[in-house]
């Protein structure tokens, strides 16, 4: 028997994933495969595999409109989505999914270079969310237990916005996704 909340989250997809990624050649649903796809391809854990495909679930939760970003609104969806992962999930699920804005953040201070290779919408979004780290930031980042799992959900985000790239359907992901819930 499949279980509530896995359904919910593959239903959740299969009606809001169509919906353009802000502003970038892909959709809600493909951004969240191929963030998984790239996870799977460096071996993460099922935890962190399941975050890289729910790390923006919070976009498909609210209601604000695709051009957010372009309005001057930061959604907050990093928030939202923690706040709706951490009722079913482990931590080491909605702590990455909670944090990855700010690696964001994080990444531009510590990496050289790291800025220029964001997409535009990506860069126009940093600034609503913050703009970069400072260093009392930076210092306080590195102090939560899951900084390093962030960091590496942000690098899957920023891969994941190719156009017709070919990824594993969602339903590849349900043991996944089944195994990083609170109570199997």
């Amino acid at each position: 028997m499949e279980n509530k909340i896995v359904k919910f989250i593959i239903d959740l997809f299969k009606n809001k994933g169509g919906d353009l990624y802000g502003g970038e050649a892909v959709t809600q649903l493909e951004h969240g495969l191929q963030a998984a796809h790239f996870a799977v391809l460096e071996n993460a854990s099922d935890a962190l595999v399941t975050a890289a495909l729910l790390h923006d679930i919070g976009h498909l939760l609210h209601d604000l409109p695709d051009d957010a970003t372009d309005k001057g609104i930061d959604d907050l969806h990093e928030a939202l989505g923690a706040q709706f992962l951490e009722k079913y999930f482990i931590k080491e699920v909605s702590e990455p999914v909670k944090l990855h804005v700010n690696a964001k953040r994080y990444l531009c201070l510590v990496e050289a270079g790291y800025f220029s290779t964001l997409s535009p919408t990506s860069q126009a979004s940093l600034l609503l969310q913050g703009g970069i780290m400072t260093s009392f930031q930076k210092e306080n980042f590195e102090k939560n237990e899951f900084y390093k799992e962030a960091v590496a959900l942000r690098r899957w985000d920023d891969l994941a916005k190719v156009p017709d790239l070919k990824t594993e359907p969602i339903e590849f992901y349900k043991k996944r996704v089944a195994n990083s819930l609170q109570i199997n």
